[in-house]
C-alpha cells in the first residue's frame, strides 16, 4: 500500500549572502532574476534544495550556478518560515552568508539569473522576496562575529597592509579605531606573517605588507586562545 502524507510538506529553499570588499566600501552580490516571480528584481542567489543533496550542498551548487563562486566560507545563517514569504507556494529558506576575496573573482550569471554585481552595502536596490531581512540578519552577525574570530581576512587579499585591515574593520564595524592600538592588539596576536614586500596604498608612502597564518591561529585556537578586537 502505498504512504499517504498526512500533511502537506512544504517546499526548502537556500538563500545566500555574499560579502565582499573592496577596500573602501562592504558589498553583497546580487543576481538579477531571470524568472518569475520578481523577474527583473535584484535577488540574493538561491534556490530550492533537491532531494539527493544536503543544504550546504544546495547552497554551493546554488553559488556556482548563478554566479561562477566557489569554495567560499560559508556558515549557516539562519531559517526563514514565514507563511507568505514566497508568492508562489509555501517555502521554507535556509540563509547561509558567505565571504569572498574580490581580487581575481570574476563573476559568471547562468542559470535563472540573468546578471550577478557587486552592490555596496549603502547603495542597495529594492530586493525581491524577504531578502532585505535576511541581508540584515546577515550583515548583524558579521558585525558581531568579525569581532571574535578572524573571519575578516576572508575578505582582504592574500597580501595586505595594516592599514587595509584596519580600514575592512573600521567599515564593518561603522566606526573609527584608534590606529597605535589597533595596530598594538593586532601585532601582540602573533598571526600576522610580516612579508619582505612593500605596497603603496592610495596616496601614502608605500607600506609593508602581511599574511594571516591560519596554521598558527588553528595551533593557538586549540590551546585556548581567543581572538578579540
Amino acid at each position: 500500500m502505498a504512504h499517504k502524507e498526512k500533511y502537506p510538506r512544504p517546499a526548502v529553499a537556500v538563500d545566500c549572502v555574499i560579502f565582499g570588499f573592496d577596500n573602501k566600501q562592504l558589498q553583497v552580490l546580487l543576481i538579477e532574476r531571470g524568472l518569475e516571480p520578481f523577474k527583473g528584481c535584484w535577488a540574493l542567489p538561491g534556490g530550492f534544495v533537491r532531494i539527493g543533496e544536503s543544504l550546504e550542498e544546495a547552497a554551493r551548487r546554488e553559488l556556482e550556478e548563478e554566479a561562477g563562486l566557489r569554495n567560499l566560507y560559508m556558515e549557516q545563517l539562519y531559517t526563514f518560515g514565514e507563511v507568505e514569504r514566497d508568492p508562489r507556494e509555501r517555502v521554507i529558506a535556509v540563509a547561509y552568508f558567505a565571504l569572498v576575496k574580490r581580487e581575481g573573482t570574476v563573476l559568471r550569471a547562468s542559470t535563472d539569473a540573468v546578471n550577478a554585481a557587486w552592490f555596496p552595502i549603502s547603495a542597495l536596490p529594492n530586493l525581491a522576496f524577504d531578502h532585505a531581512r535576511i541581508l540584515e540578519t546577515a550583515l548583524k552577525r558579521l558585525r558581531g562575529k568579525v569581532r571574535y574570530e578572524p573571519i575578516g581576512f576572508e575578505l582582504l587579499p592574500t597580501k595586505f597592509a595594516l592599514s587595509q585591515l584596519q580600514n575592512l574593520y573600521e567599515v564593518v564595524l561603522g566606526k573609527l579605531l584608534d590606529k597605535r592600538n589597533f595596530r598594538k592588539k593586532i601585532l601582540s596576536m602573533e598571526l600576522l606573517k610580516p612579508l619582505e614586500e612593500y605596497a603603496t596604498i592610495g596616496s601614502r608612502k608605500p607600506a609593508q605588507l602581511f599574511q594571516f597564518d591560519e596554521r598558527k591561529y588553528q595551533e593557538l585556537a586549540r590551546a585556548g586562545f581567543t581572538f578579540e578586537l
